[in-house]
């Protein structure tokens, strides 16, 4: 219903709006509503007006009305609520898991750029000393390759001067072998 006539003998009626009435004043209105509706039935006829069953009838209409209205708007404020706390109650496991985690990210982190910074410390000090290992390392390779292709140099000059010997013994073994086929 939009909105509510009340109505006495004594006042004309006048139409009162259900957003007039505040949302926490339900119960008051509804009292009050209610109280009106007995005071017309009452006003309204005889003297035995309790005793009438339709009147009886009508009343027990209207409570029963009423009833069933208010608990159907608290069972929808309880559900309301409900789902408020259980949207909340989610949101706050969401966050008490991130921050969990988060927490543990930290601590990972932690843990590892100390391990990091140790790593460095532990390079800087033997930086120097392993340098030198290192290069002289190298030197010693390079030396020995240096060395060893000293020696195949000497061998290649070797060859070289092997292979122009049997060049020049096979050019006079064939320049004999052509005189005495002739």
């Amino acid at each position: 219903m939009s909105s509510l006539l009340s109505h006495n003998k004594d006042q004309p009626r006048i139409r009162k709006s259900l957003s007039d009435s505040s949302p926490t004043s339900s119960t008051a209105t509804t009292k009050s509503l209610r109280h009106e509706r007995l005071s017309r039935l009452s006003s309204s006829g005889s003297s035995d007006v309790s005793n009438d069953p339709s009147t009886n009838h009508a009343e027990s209409y209207f409570l029963q009305r009423e009833n069933r209205q208010s608990a159907r708007k608290r069972a929808e404020e309880e559900s309301a609520n409900n789902d408020y706390k259980k949207m909340y109650e989610k949101a706050l496991a969401t966050n008490q898991r991130l921050k969990s985690r988060l927490e543990t990210s930290k601590q990972e982190l932690a843990m590892i750029q100390d391990q990091l910074q140790r790593a460095q410390k532990g390079r800087a000090g033997d930086c120097g000393s392993n340098m030198l290992e290192t290069e002289k390392e190298e030197s010693r390779s390079l030396q020995k390759r240096i060395s060893d292709m000293e020696e195949q140099l000497k061998v290649k000059a070797e060859m070289k001067m092997e292979n122009q010997r049997l060049k020049d013994e096979n050019g006079a073994l064939i320049r004999v072998i052509t005189k005495l086929s002739k």
